[in-house]
């Protein structure tokens, strides 16, 4: 499906060569090549599909995009990289697939890409990225097989990066004097109060429903109340102080939330604070595109946002995409090409004007970006906090996390004791991990 590098470009590139000649436009062998890549039907991606021909105008390279649904999107990867010759040239993932893929050998060691002269561009900055998103979307192999360390390597860099922030109803809060929450005693404290100031509103929507929505919002306020989901040993300690506490502040969120909050996903939550009927909404920043849409939105020029709230530390989730090169792919150079220059200070800017999620902290703190969009800049803060580590990125973390959300649903709406229930969690988790090999070394 792919073309080859053409002969002809080649050929220049050996005259150059032999001439002494230096290359001044990198791009220069691989014009007239055609990449195809696969990107999902998301908000940021389809600011990238604006600014992609930018690209090719620049580069003289040509760029096919198979934008699909995400859960499509994963079904067609999983066909093409398995394939001795795949279709795509560059993929766009969510961190669980970068385990999967890792793992299974389909993704390219980006080293030597950035080692070599000729295609790692010196004003690149890495260092700009946001750190969180490298290491949790793009590393593998270091600390517990999925974070930085001495033996972890690079497969991909963060393209749509989201962590949590709290959205609140500032006509609300100037309307009775509230303080925005910075800490999570006056979260949950607002959260209940709000209710009695206004009457049939809720404090703070929230996903709750059975199963990965559960587990996600109980996880959102794991880390910063000081909890992790393993020891060092890979025992599930959910059900310590940490958990339970995070548990508990679900629990009231839940309760003093609009009616029907039990039952809320991630779009159910959104709708409410939507629509007008809670005054705080805490999860991705991807939300904050539909806010002041006329289309969707009853609270138009009426939210503020602020960082995540503090427990006993400070840790934001990691979520959104990343973009790696197939094993199979058939122009991995100019594919390479196009990584960089998507996650470049240029393109990053030019994708978050047309509404894109920046994975640059110059481009949370660009003047033009935070002209257009006010919250860019407090969005840029957040993501210093973001925490990799927010949930365990390994094979069996499915099984679990479904565990977890159907036990935390019972909580939510059966008033199951909690500590009885994140013990329950635990002790059904050992088995998983054993099987799966995690005590092997024990």
């Amino acid at each position: 499906m792919l073309k080859l590098l053409k002969p002809l470009a080649g050929a220049a590139v050996g005259l150059s060569v032999g001439l002494g000649g230096a290359m001044a436009d990198p791009y220069q062998p691989y014009k007239g090549e055609t990449l195809v890549v696969n990107f999902p039907a998301h908000p940021h991606y389809d600011a990238v599909m604006k600014v992609l021909p930018e690209f090719t105008k620049e580069t003289g390279i040509n760029v096919e995009v198979d934008q699909l649904q995400y859960l499509k999107m994963r079904e067609k990867q999983t066909l093409e990289l398995t394939k001795r010759k795949g279709d795509y040239d560059l993929i766009a993932y969510v961190v669980f697939s970068k385990a999967d893929y890792v793992y299974a050998d389909q993704l390219e060691n980006l080293a030597r890409y950035f080692m070599n002269p000729k295609l790692a561009d010196p004003n690149y900055d890495a260092g700009d990225l946001i750190d969180g998103y490298v290491q949790n979307i793009g590393v593998a192999g270091g600390s517990k097989g999925y974070l930085p360390g001495p033996t972890g390597s690079l497969f991909g860099v963060p393209f749509g990066s989201e962590t949590s922030v709290l959205g609140y109803r500032k006509d609300i809060f100037d309307k009775h004097g509230l303080k925005v929450p910075e800490t999570y005693d006056e979260l949950l404290e607002l959260a209940c109060k709000i209710p009695e100031l206004e009457p049939g509103m809720g404090g703070l929507s929230s996903r709750a429903a059975s199963g990965h929505h559960a587990s996600h919002a109980f996880l959102l306020h794991l880390a910063p109340l000081g909890g992790r989901v393993f020891d060092e040993n890979w025992n599930l300690i959910v059900n310590n102080e940490a958990g339970v506490k995070a548990a508990e502040a679900l629990k009231t969120i839940v309760d003093c939330g609009p009616e029907g909050a039990k039952t809320f996903g991630f779009a159910e939550a959104g709708a409410a604070f939507l629509q007008g009927n809670t005054a705080m909404f805490l999860d991705s920043t991807v939300f904050a595109g539909q806010v002041n849409n006329p289309d969707k939105s009853k609270v138009v020029g009426k939210v503020a946002w602020a960082p995540h709230p503090m427990g006993v530390r400070r840790g934001s989730q990691t979520g959104g995409f990343g973009i790696g090169i197939p094993k199979n792919a058939a122009n991995k150079e100019a594919a390479f090409l196009l990584m960089q220059w998507l996650t470049s200070k240029k393109a990053d800017k030019l994708i978050a004007l047309a509404g894109g999620n920046p994975s640059r902290f110059s481009t949370h703190n660009d003047a033009e970006v935070n002209e257009k969009f006010p919250h860019m800049a407090t969005f840029g803060e957040a993501l210093k906090h973001a925490d990799p580590d927010w949930r365990p990125i390994i094979p069996v973390w499915g099984k679990i996390n479904a565990d977890l959300g159907t036990t935390l649903s019972k909580v939510l709406t059966e008033d199951l004791d909690i500590q009885e229930a994140l013990d329950g969690v635990a002790d059904r988790s050992k088995a998983v991990m054993e099987e799966a090999g995690y005590y092997t070394w024990n």
